[in-house]
């Protein structure tokens, strides 16, 4: 099942027979509640002879209805401190579930939020979880076993929300696609094709860059992250470009450097022990930036510009494949020694970040971003949450709790993580032969800072070191890692999620 599209219902007769709508879905924390007298009284009908009614999604026969369907989705334990939101979207999984299974084809949302600030947008975010609970792999799309996707979803509720949602779930489908397809289906060049696909005809100014000569010179570390792959002409690298210019003033500029490693075998440093299963999700910080920039495509927000640069690669096994211990200069013009072939998402984002860096120098009110299924210290740290690392010039302008205040309203809860001077210690080459290490020769998840001082090493090889709080041009740099968050469920096969794209969105709009 691919794109949901939403639809906006005011009229309140839409609950009935007869309206076009074939089930209705009601996501509530308390069936008293109810503003809707039929809804309750049918509710509280079918409690007393079914206690699962209120308890569990419930499917009740309620002729007059919709469809003739009533479906329940209790929210649980919406009062307790330390729930957020996303009650409200496991619960509106559970229902748009329900309605699926029994045959309804135009189901009706209706989410009874509650008043506290924390669930001022449950009703879209209950929305979104459809989505998510409703789409399915890409190739078992292609392979025709999918369901036959819903023809809408209505919304009933007094405000609007149906063409923003509908353009974000676009954009989320894009993301989970390139994100969770298998590495054959979705080489680099497959990836880079797909995308110009679904982008074809949209307002983006797009580019892809392919040649093997422009890319060892512009992009040298991604180049010898795909050393060996060059010589397979479906595994090819490519850096796909990607740009928006709202109408009227450009007022703030935002640059997305989005890792894609389609493949990731470890390289030299070979991932052992089944550890490689799952690899083909690397890619996910590349398919989110992806799938933002054809939601902000279909919404067109005025004043705003945004650079996005994609970088896509497999890192491949083989005789021609880099090695740890070789020195490598970086298109900022930084000597980079290889601790370990394993840690090559930072050698990816280092060149993008030095391309963006270069036209972040002259934009309207810069902010820089990575976004990335970086490390295993991070999953260590944080479970399935996303960190946030920056530098100095955003932690002063507040970006990474900004940004972690708008996500949590959202559904994508952040953690933030703070860059320390010992971060800058861990890059440090022992010889003294090149300008730093990229990284130790341990997996991240065993590595004390294994998550933060990444974003050291992309400061100083990316040359954003140069743009802190007392230089002549300070740019905001965060770092976004992914690798717990980017899917759910499965560990190495779960449904993509698609973060961090709704809250970069709405970052985006509450910063321009």
């Amino acid at each position: 099942m691919g794109s949901v599209k939403f639809v906006d219902v005011v009229e309140q007769d839409a609950i009935f027979e007869g309206s076009g709508w074939d089930a209705l879905v009601v996501v509530t924390a308390d069936l008293e509640s109810l503003q809707f007298e039929e809804i309750a009284m049918l509710a509280n009908h079918g409690q007393k002879i079914d206690k699962r009614v209120g308890q569990s999604a419930t499917l009740l026969f309620a002729p007059g209805m919709a469809g003739g369907r009533l479906i329940i989705a209790p929210v649980k334990k919406a009062d307790d401190d330390y729930q957020d939101v996303r009650v409200f979207a496991d619960a509106a999984r559970q229902g748009i579930k329900l309605a699926k299974d029994a045959g309804a084809k135009r189901p009706l949302l209706l989410v009874n939020r509650l008043s506290e600030q924390r669930y001022e947008y449950a009703a879209q975010v209950a929305a979104l979880a459809c989505g998510q609970e409703l789409w399915q792999a890409l190739e078992l799309r292609e392979a025709g076993g999918g369901d036959e996707p819903l023809e809408a979803i209505g919304l009933l509720a007094d405000e609007q929300h149906g063409d923003m949602l509908t353009a974000i779930e676009a954009g989320r489908v894009l993301a989970r696609d390139l994100c969770g397809t298998e590495p054959e289906r979705m080489s680099a060049p497959a990836f880079a094709d797909y995308c110009l696909d679904s982008l074809q005809g949209s307002n983006l100014n797009i580019s892809v860059v392919e040649d093997r000569d422009i890319l060892e010179r512009d992009y040298p570390l991604l180049s010898a992250v795909g050393r060996s792959s060059f010589a397979v002409l479906r595994h090819q690298p490519r850096v796909v470009k990607l740009e928006y210019v709202g109408d009227g003033p450009i007022e703030h500029t935002f640059l997305f450097a989005g890792k894609g490693v389609v493949y990731d075998t470890g390289g030299a440093d070979l991932k052992i022990a089944g550890s490689m299963a799952g690899m083909s999700r690397d890619k996910g910080g590349a398919a989110a930036v992806a799938g933002l920039m054809k939601t902000v495509s279909m919404l067109k927000p005025k004043g705003i510009r945004i650079i996005a640069e994609l970088g896509l690669v497999r890192n491949s096994i083989g005789s021609e494949a880099f090695v740890t211990d070789e020195i490598i200069t970086s298109h900022a013009g930084k000597r980079v020694r290889i601790g370990n072939t394993d840690a090559e998402g930072r050698l990816v984002l280092a060149d993008l970040l030095s391309h963006l860096r270069l036209k972040a120098v002259d934009a309207v009110k810069p902010q820089m971003f990575s976004v990335a299924t970086l490390t295993g210290h991070v999953v260590r740290c944080y479970g399935g949450y996303t960190a946030v690392v920056e530098n100095s010039v955003a932690k002063q302008a507040n970006v990474a709790t900004h940004m972690q205040s708008l996500a949590s309203l959202w559904g994508e809860p952040i953690e933030v993580s703070q860059l320390r001077r010992d971060d800058f210690s861990k890059i440090v080459d022992p010889s003294g032969a090149a300008d730093m290490l990229s990284s130790n020769n341990a997996p991240s998840s065993v590595t004390a800072r294994g998550h933060q001082y990444p974003a050291a090493f992309l400061l100083e090889a990316s040359g954003l070191s140069q743009h802190g709080l007392n230089a002549a041009t300070p740019i905001a740099y965060s770092h976004i890692d992914i690798a717990g968050s980017a899917t759910e469920g499965h560990p190495q096969y779960g449904a993509p999620t698609a973060t961090p794209l709704v809250g970069l969105y709405h970052y985006m709009m509450a910063n321009s």
